[in-house]
């Protein structure tokens, strides 16, 4: 009878096999792979849940990558190696929103799905800041991780596309209003249309309708879109 199918929601991962550890750090496959294929990169100090992510995501068919920290991370990664981040909010010694800020400080901006116990608002805008576009709660569900990660592949996909038109992003945000500014900066420190209309003593109908026009003007989705645009044209994670 064949070894049941690793999980990634729950359970015990007492039983992983140590082995695990010599597989953290390489991908997936023996065979050479294509350079532009994206790399799926998972980041957790547990070797279990390092083990049963690779194996799901695999399943999926996408090129895997494991490390059991930030740290290792750092050291072996190819910065020009696209893909997205699956990585768990606590680890010891650097964190896993420590390591989305340091990538950001090098102006590295690859998307990011959180794996956290627990999470604060605080918390969600300064990793969203720093490249996360998703947060997990365990235990989660295995599908909805790959719909995730796919999601999170196609964004490192289009955030590229506008690494290379930053001039025309530039173009854009000039393009503005003074007040679409003024609320553009609101949106991206994280704040909320009520939070917005208090600080530039306006109605939510009002800042609503602004944000609608800002979103529409930069060609962007979400307010992380914003983010991400900001940081490009400005050169730095911190758009203010």
């Amino acid at each position: 009878m064949p070894p049941p199918k690793p999980t990634t929601g729950g359970g015990s991962w007492d039983d992983a096999d140590d082995d695990d550890r010599l597989n953290d750090g390489e991908t997936a496959t023996t065979e050479p792979e294509p350079a532009a294929k994206p790399v799926v990169f998972v980041i957790d100090d547990h070797p279990g849940m390092r083990k049963s992510l690779r194996y799901l995501i695999e399943s999926a068919g996408h090129r895997v990558e494991t490390y059991a920290t930030a740290r290792e991370f750092l050291e072996r990664y190819d910065p020009t190696q696209r893909g997205c981040l699956v990585l768990d909010m606590r680890m010891p010694g650097m964190t896993g929103l420590d390591l989305l800020e340091e990538l950001a400080n090098r102006s590295d901006y690859r998307p990011a799905i959180m794996i956290t116990g627990f999470g604060s608002v605080p918390t969600a805008v300064r990793a969203m800041k720093a490249g996360a576009i998703d947060f997990l709660e365990k235990p989660f569900d295995d599908e909805e991780l790959l719909e995730r990660i796919q999601h999170g592949l196609q964004q490192d996909a289009v955030w590229q596309r506008w690494q290379s038109q930053s001039v025309d992003i530039a173009g854009r945000l000039a393009a503005l209003s003074p007040r679409e500014r003024e609320v553009l900066q609101q949106l991206v420190e994280g704040k909320r249309n009520k939070e917005i209309a208090d600080v530039l003593g306006l109605s939510v109908a009002t800042v609503t309708d602004h944000r609608q026009r800002v979103l529409r003007k930069m060609n962007a989705r979400t307010t992380i879109d914003l983010v991400r645009m900001l940081s490009i044209v400005q050169g730095t994670a911190n758009p203010h």
